[in-house]
């Protein structure tokens, strides 16, 4: 179908290019804001995805059938963040109903799960990768059948049609980007596992094995036979036919900690359409996702707690406000850790905790000249004695995820965070794709000084993720913007200092992306190095902050609404782009 104009983060093709790591300017094109008269527009971590994505926008498609043109080809070209072997989270404004939706395709673990699951011999929890390689991490992927649900709600175009983007790419190849390459290097198992040690690597004159170099084309055969299933098929030979017996044997062939995942596990899961849970700040309204993501709710917590301060006087970067974005996190992430899990098992007081009442009597506790330190959970009337019945999480995830945004011609919203959790998940392959390891974002011990942990490993229990898919809304309750961002824990302070800078401070929505990162998640204080927040180190550690200046790898997309068009922005410290167009 015709369209009359195509626009571009001319950015987001110069990271393809550039070297890897943390790039941040204030200069050139960076900071200005893509916008025009854009009537759709797509915002992905892979330059392939949001072709595909504006493939199905240019054709009338919904943000939802772009959605999942977007995910089928991030799960090839992007494996080591997301993929149909994981789960996702996704908000979904319907412009003509003037309603919000949720939808949780997060994981569930297998009937066979238990409490002491990533626990040795002697109650020990397992290494970080003893855990993660292995058949025992995987859960039951819930990405597809999410996706299903939204199409039958909000898809436009047919749901083969969809496939065809990423069909094509599987069979044709894509070029293998330098972050892929970086990270094929990174991983210490991918050589040593026969499946992706073929996939991913040749060998030099010695037998060693090395990693396909960048602007390498990648065939997936494999891949590309399960999408015609699932195109033909729909979700019932993923979750019940022969994709399901795939993974179900890979799991409990694996190498290392076979599972007990089953075809009954399978057949059994469940995506749960969740009311969103959404707080006023300022002029604008703010909604995420509910538990099982601890995102949502966490981030609405921070937001609450500064809505006590005027960050709009503050300029962006500086002493005061990175140090109250980090009091505000720290007493954020303390309740995080204590309360949140999958609510079908355990009862989160989501009310109570944003409750302004008790958001402001912790705002109290900050001191604009004096850290907090390590803060403790919060205990207010309205949370009874929950705060005595659990013990605080201890989280062992590594980042990894992707997200993107897109807007529709007709007004509809997708804000969406998908993962397999570590880089390439388990590890473990299927069907041309890798399976999750979303179960080791349970709490390794169920219970800490006797007292359960609300994040324990349970059958058939999400575990919690920080995953923080967003969408604001104006006051007038138009539609305003869609944010989110992958980086494991530190999910929640990305999006949050994102959502500050476009709503205190008003920036464009690349500049608000490019923005120098801190995060605290309830312990040091870690700022991007190589950046201007860097140089006030010794600063804040005069405030009492314990900062650790490191390389920060956010993974931003969003897009916002205004007047005339929409404006769009990709982390440069990635490989996304922007692309937008009319019908």
């Amino acid at each position: 179908m015709k369209f009359s104009r195509a626009l571009l983060v001319l950015v987001g093709i110069a990271i393809v290019s550039a070297p890897l790591g943390i790039w941040w300017s204030h200069s050139g094109t960076a900071n200005n804001p893509v916008s025009g008269s854009a009537e759709y527009m797509v915002s992905s971590a892979h330059p392939e995805a949001s072709k595909a994505g504006q493939e199905m926008l240019a054709r009338g498609g919904s943000a939802v059938d772009a959605a999942i043109a977007v995910q089928l080809v991030l799960t090839l070209v992007e494996p080591q963040s997301s993929g149909i072997g994981g789960g996702a989270y996704m908000l979904h404004w319907d412009e003509g109903a003037r309603l919000l939706e949720t939808y949780d395709g997060r994981e569930t673990a297998p009937a066979g799960a238990t409490p002491e699951l990533f626990l040795d011999e002697a109650g020990e929890p397992l290494s970080f990768f003893d855990a993660v390689v292995a058949g025992q991490s995987n859960g039951v992927p819930g990405a597809i059948a999410m996706l299903h649900l939204a199409h039958q709600e909000h898809g436009r175009l047919p749901w083969a049609d969809l496939f065809q983007p990423a069909i094509r790419l599987a069979e044709e190849g894509f070029l293998v980007t330098p972050r892929l390459n970086k990270l094929i290097a990174w991983s210490p198992a991918l050589p040593h596992l026969p499946w992706s040690r073929a996939y991913f690597f040749t060998e030099d004159e010695d037998g060693n094995a090395v990693p396909l170099a960048i602007g390498t084309r990648l065939k997936n055969p494999a891949y590309a036979k399960s999408l015609r299933l699932i195109a033909e098929q729909g979700p019932d030979v993923f979750y019940k036919g022969e994709i399901a017996e795939a993974i179900v044997a890979a799991s409990q062939n694996a190498p290392s900690r076979p599972g007990t995942l089953s075809m009954d596990d399978m057949a059994a899961y469940e995506p749960v359409k969740r009311a969103p849970i959404c707080l006023e700040y300022r002029v604008y309204t703010v909604c995420g996702m509910p538990p099982s993501s601890s995102g949502g709710l966490t981030s609405l917590q921070i937001l609450g707690i500064l809505e006590s301060f005027d960050m709009g006087a503050l300029k962006p970067g500086s002493v005061e406000a990175v140090h109250l974005i980090t009091e505000a996190s720290r007493l954020a992430y303390a309740d995080r850790d204590l309360y949140i899990g999958d609510t079908a098992f355990v009862d989160v007081p989501v009310d109570a905790m944003l409750d302004q009442d008790y958001l402001t009597s912790r705002a109290r506790l900050i001191d604009l000249s004096r850290s907090l330190g390590k803060a403790d959970a919060g205990t207010p009337e309205a949370m009874g004695d929950l705060g005595s019945l659990y013990a605080p999480n201890e989280s062992r995830s590594r980042p990894s995820t992707s997200h993107f945004s897109i807007v529709d011609g007709h007004g509809n919203a997708v804000s969406m965070t998908t993962s397999i959790e570590a880089p390439f998940g388990s590890h473990l392959m299927a069907a041309g794709f890798f399976i999750n390891n979303q179960l080791t974002d349970f709490s390794f011990r169920p219970i800490i000084d006797g007292r359960p942990v609300a994040n324990a490993v349970a059958p058939g229990k999400r575990p919690r993720s920080s995953m923080t898919p967003s969408m604001v809304f104006d006051a007038e309750g138009d539609f305003h913007l869609a944010i989110g961002s992958p980086g494991g824990s530190r999910i929640i302070a990305y999006v949050t200092q994102t959502l500050v800078a476009l709503l205190d401070h008003h920036l464009p929505m690349q500049a608000a992306i490019n923005q120098p990162r801190h995060v605290n998640r309830n312990g040091p204080l870690e700022i991007e190095e190589g950046t201007p927040v860097a140089d006030l180190k010794e600063e804040l550690e005069q405030l009492g902050h314990d900062v650790v200046v490191k390389e920060i790898t956010s993974g931003l997309h969003g897009i916002r609404r205004l007047e005339g068009g929409l404006e769009g922005g990709a982390d440069l410290r990635r490989e996304g782009v922007v692309l937008g167009g009319q019908l």
